[in-house]
């Protein structure tokens, strides 16, 4: 359904191509339902916005209906990840005719012209396959979380977090908490690699989209706030187990030596932890570790 019709689109033309918003649910309606709240004020007037919920285990779907009964709402008939999930629906955007597609997290608030400045940045250009957002802090707004994406170094698999402006050609990924991407460019280069279950599937992405010849650019005028962290609700042991399963699966696929570069950058994760005496999170990463192989393998993650 289109959520705003009624708004009033900035810029010279007043319709524009069809952008298709997903926002991936798991366990946070309240978040999702906030940021349908803030789309509503969205100044883009042709926007279809799809939520997928990915097997929540609470209240969402209900919670989500109850205040958005018009809303298109998926539901997965299992949680398989982040890309997964929003793979689903990436397909049904483009189904629907969507010329672009923001993948944009349910734990956000974008500025009402968020999307109408990467849209414009986009068609000034048809060489970008993707626009990212600034992102700052939600309890801190005058702070900037990331500013729209990164660099790796694929020796190490070290990330560096933007956070302040640089050329297009600096941005090896941008972050999928708030990324519009280009149809050609999803039929080009593919959608998120499934076999990630969690983090690391933007920056893989964004190394396709390079290599595909498109340009990724950071669009300076769309500021979208960002709670981060929902679903891992802190949880840094379990963030430290799918980090490390994510970052080994990258490594094998875009490190220059594969091998040296999975031993280089799990060994660096373990001997952190154990000089730090952190021994829960440690043993994360050893499960992290033997998650890698056994999906390798093809037996599965435990």
């Amino acid at each position: 359904m289109f959520l705003n019709e009624q708004a009033v689109v900035a810029g010279p033309d007043a319709d524009g191509p069809l952008v298709g918003c997903v926002l991936l649910n798991w366990n946070g309606g309240r978040d999702t339902v906030a940021c349908l709240e803030a789309l509503e004020r969205c100044s883009y007037r042709r926007l279809e916005v799809v939520v997928v919920d990915n097997c929540s285990t609470d209240d969402s779907v209900e919670f989500i209906r109850a205040r958005y009964p018009e809303i298109t709402l998926l539901q997965a008939e299992a949680n398989r990840g982040f890309a997964t999930g929003n793979n689903l629906g990436v397909r049904w955007t483009l189904a629907r005719g969507a010329q672009y597609v923001w993948l944009l997290n349910n734990d956000t608030a974008p500025a009402p012209d968020a999307l109408t400045r990467m849209v414009e940045m986009a068609e000034r250009d048809k060489r970008i396959g993707g626009v990212g957002s600034v992102l700052h802090y939600m309890h801190q707004p005058e702070a900037v979380q990331a500013w729209g994406g990164g660099r790796i170094n694929c020796w190490f698999g070290y990330v560096d977090h933007a956070h302040e402006p640089h050329p297009y050609a600096w941005f090896d990924y941008l972050t999928a908490a708030s990324m519009l991407v280009r149809r050609e460019t999803l039929q080009a280069v593919g959608l998120l690699d499934e076999a990630f279950f969690l983090y690391w599937e933007d920056a893989e992405f964004g190394f396709r989209v390079r290599r595909g010849g498109w340009k990724l650019a950071v669009c300076r005028e769309s500021i979208v706030l960002h709670k981060e962290g929902g679903s891992t609700v802190r949880n840094y042991a379990l963030l430290d187990r799918y980090y490390t399963c994510a970052g080994l699966r990258f490594l094998s696929l875009h490190a220059p030596m594969p091998t040296l570069s999975a031993v280089l950058f799990a060994g660096m994760r373990l001997l952190r932890r154990l000089l730090r005496g952190e021994w829960t999170r440690m043993r994360a990463v050893m499960r992290g570790i033997g998650d890698y192989r056994r999906r390798s393998s093809g037996r599965g993650a435990a």
